[in-house]
């Protein structure tokens, strides 16, 4: 057998595994282990499979994905997630669908300190989810922001996301964090817009809730101070290199004389 035939079987297993919803790192292992071991031989693919994922698992530079879902999963107990939950609410619940433009901008504000899209869909769900059912949303209104804005988590930094293609590619992973602003801005944008043409046209999906005043609204901005010291100290260490260990090296080296 060719292996451009023993290539394409192996794929076609591939998704034939996933279909029979296996776990995505096993199925890749078994089907990376069985054409392996049919290309080179048996000793081969056991040897292989026995390095690599102490290799990976072993990886200094993989170590800041589990240390971002830390500092997300810190930012939800600490309760950052419910005050920018309600600031949001304070600014724009009063407008027909403002409970699910609240969520898509909460779901933007945690994104800036989670990372992760699962993280940030599930977060807000709980919050947000319960407050639309109360104030009768459309069920499919609800859960469709939530979910959407759910995606933002892998595209406003810091982004896991970002974090595993700058190391596959050896990119700066501080660029591309800056570079993921002003696109999650945007779809944060595009997500609102679509929520109020939706509540235009059909009002009964998203109800207005109750209005604030002034006071309230500047009273609430209280609560957003967590969510962008956490963002600044983050984005500022990284792009300034207080926190990338290679910068830190050459700078010390510079300032002793040393090439």
């Amino acid at each position: 057998m060719s292996p451009e035939m023993i290539g394409l079987l192996g794929i076609v297993s591939l998704v034939v595994l996933l279909a029979l919803r296996v776990y995505i790192g096993l199925a890749m292992a078994l089907i990376g282990f069985i054409g392996l071991s049919f290309l080179v031989g048996v000793q081969a693919g056991v040897h292989i499979l026995g390095i690599t994922p102490l290799a990976e698992g072993s990886s200094y530079t993989l170590s800041v994905i589990p240390l971002f879902v830390l500092m997300g999963q810190f930012a939800f107990i600490s309760g950052i997630s419910t005050d920018i939950y309600k600031t949001v609410y304070t600014w724009m619940g009063h407008f027909r669908g403002g409970l699910a433009m609240a969520t898509v901008m909460a779901c933007a504000g945690f994104a800036a300190v989670c990372g992760s899209s699962l993280a940030t869909g599930a977060t807000m769900g709980m919050v947000a989810i319960p407050e639309m059912n109360k104030y009768a949303y459309d069920d499919r209104l609800s859960t469709g922001c939530v979910a959407a804005g759910g995606t933002l988590g892998i595209l406003i930094p810091p982004s896991i996301g970002f974090i595993i293609y700058g190391i596959l590619t050896e990119e700066s992973i501080g660029k591309l964090f800056m570079a993921g602003i002003l696109p999650g801005i945007l779809l944060a944008s595009l997500f609102i817009l679509a929520i109020y043409i939706q509540c235009r046209v059909r009002p009964q999906m998203g109800p207005q809730g109750d209005r604030t005043t002034l006071k309230m609204k500047i009273q609430s901005l209280s609560g957003t101070w967590g969510m962008l010291l956490l963002f600044i100290v983050v984005m500022g260490g990284i792009y300034f290199g207080v926190f990338t260990l290679e910068q830190r090296i050459n700078r010390h080296l510079h300032d002793n004389g040393k090439p």
